[in-house]
């Protein structure tokens, strides 16, 4: 009993906030299916680590006895001194991507590009709140909606913020079913998101599968070497997949691997959820930049495709602009779900898929770039 109300006594208010935190996130897992993989963990991790002489931390007992916590040195070695686990993910995510509908239509890369507006409308807004150049860049990529790509830019640039990142990149790609339809309709017409696209699945040979991930690896490594390690992770994950002798590791990379990753990577991330890091201004602010810049996303690739108009014969759905971002395949799912509910008729499913996977691409490009430019810059 006299343990329980030492604990008791040493809670602070910002701690039972994190419990709070940590229920939200557990309630979304769960009740709404909101990315429980993910969200799941790193609220539970949230409640672990702001439990008072948490276990689950570094502590210096009576004595002088130094107890190591688990969450920490999983955060020490998985991330912060090798960047390890949101890298190794990559591998899974690209075992699970079909490339074949960008192959098909190659025009779908400009909206992998297009829907990147956001991380660096957000890098400014951060930048004009008062955010240092290095703590700006990492929240401004949670607009890439993606969480292992906000994880590593923020961790590789030393941002002091990364728990707050992590919670928001996971968070908003779980909501783009609740997101992106707002931002869609925003800046589109009913007539607009009823435009019919005839899908004419192309030939895609093996080996231009095969090439794909072999040849992307090639020129971003040389464009953007900074990038390496991620696109390079995803497009290994994707070749394993491609190539047809390797079915069984393909398999293992999709469910076994990616699903191991993801739970420690969530639990991991929840190191830097600690009361005292996270309930501040400066984390409300930073939640608040990441929906403005998953908004901009989408926007951004809805505009590309309403500019694009003005030259087609052919016109596009803008609505495929938006499914650029890199919520895969979460948000090509979203927008023919919209198609569906102006026109029950009207499928544009692969296209969205196409310029979904080219977001993926598009992301992990601009991580690197970020850190390229930041590094030069600092």
């Amino acid at each position: 009993m006299e343990f329980l109300v030492e604990g008791l006594r040493a809670v602070t208010w910002q701690q039972v906030v994190m419990y709070l935190v940590g229920f939200v996130l557990i309630y979304l897992a769960i009740r709404k299916e909101y990315e429980p993989s993910l969200l799941l963990p790193m609220g539970f991790g949230a409640i672990l680590v702001n439990l008072p002489f948490s276990g689950v931390l570094d502590q210096t007992l009576q004595g002088g006895i130094q107890s190591n916590g688990i969450i920490q040195w999983l955060f020490h070695t998985g991330i912060e001194a090798s960047e390890a686990m949101p890298i190794l993910l990559f591998i899974g995510i690209g075992a699970m991507i079909d490339f074949g509908p960008l192959l098909t239509n190659p025009l779908m890369f400009l909206f992998g590009a297009g829907a990147q507006f956001g991380i660096f409308a957000a890098i400014l807004l951060a930048a004009a709140l008062g955010f240092d150049l290095k703590d700006a860049v990492s929240i401004g990529i949670i607009g890439a909606a993606d969480g292992p790509t906000s994880i590593l830019v923020s961790q590789v640039l030393g941002s002091r913020y990364i728990g707050a990142i992590a919670v928001a990149a996971y968070s908003y790609m779980a909501l783009v079913p609740i997101v992106q339809p707002f931002a869609i309709r925003l800046v589109t017409t009913k007539k607009e998101r009823q435009i019919h696209m005839e899908y004419h699945p192309g030939s895609v040979t093996k080996t231009m599968r095969i090439l794909f991930p072999i040849i992307v690896t090639m020129v971003v490594g040389f464009v953007s070497p900074q990038s390496v390690a991620l696109v390079g992770f995803l497009m290994f994950g994707n070749l394993i997949r491609e190539c047809g002798v390797l079915h069984t590791m393909s398999e293992t990379a999709q469910n076994t691997l990616a699903n191991l990753i993801t739970v420690l990577l969530g639990i991991t991330v929840s190191f830097s959820m600690r009361a005292e890091a996270f309930v501040t201004v400066d984390t409300l602010m930073i939640l608040a930049i990441g929906l403005f810049a998953f908004i901009m996303d989408t926007i951004g690739g809805v505009l590309l495709a309403k500019f694009m108009n003005l030259f087609l014969k052919k016109k596009i759905n803008p609505m495929i602009g938006g499914a650029g971002i890199s919520a895969f395949p979460m948000s090509s799912r979203v927008i023919q779900k919209m198609a569906m509910e102006e026109d029950p008729t009207n499928v544009i499913l692969m296209h969205a898929a196409g310029a979904n996977v080219s977001g993926q691409i598009a992301s992990v490009i601009a991580g690197g770039l970020v850190i390229n430019l930041v590094s030069r810059f600092l």
